[in-house]
């Protein structure tokens, strides 16, 4: 029982990361301007404004955007099914479409990063990756730990 809470547990955190990851105004900072998936955030005249990204590749940053969307929404869905198999799923049998799920919503936020390190920052020499960047990656990580985690668990028989 303090297995399944603690995978539970490690579950609800990365959908956070996840959703943080998604949703925050960090993947690429500067001193004066921070950039999310969505938009970038301007320092003029000691105020934040708000813009559109209007000088990224489009194709790239509509790739970055779906793949993290579905990451998230992925997640989420497994871990419904990993509860709705916990109730109904026979002794002994294995948690693979939760796994199936997980192992996808890890794909799709390493593809995510992936495109955003290659295509949207290459060449730019001031500022960095923000925090929201480093979250995608630790999500890819611990999305896999639970896919994997998911795949090998089996229901006990007792």
């Amino acid at each position: 029982m303090l297995m399944l809470a603690g995978i539970v547990l490690l579950h609800i955190t990365t959908i956070i990361l996840l959703l943080v990851a998604a949703i925050d105004n960090a993947w690429w900072v500067t001193n004066t301007v921070s950039t999310d998936l969505w938009g970038r955030w301007e320092l003029a005249n000691s105020a934040w404004h708000y813009t559109n990204l209007k000088d990224y590749p489009e194709e790239y940053l509509q790739a970055v955007q779906a793949t993290t969307v579905l990451a998230c929404i992925f997640a989420i869905l497994a871990l419904f099914v990993f509860v709705a198999q916990l109730f109904t799923l026979p002794k002994g049998q294995r948690f693979t479409f939760s796994g199936i799920l997980q192992l996808i919503s890890c794909l799709c936020i390493m593809i995510a990063a992936s495109i955003y390190t290659a295509e949207l920052h290459p060449n730019e020499m001031e500022g960095g990756f923000g925090h929201s960047y480093v979250l995608a990656w630790i999500s890819f990580v611990l999305t896999f730990i639970l896919a994997i985690t998911y795949l090998i668990l089996r229901k006990k028989s007792e």
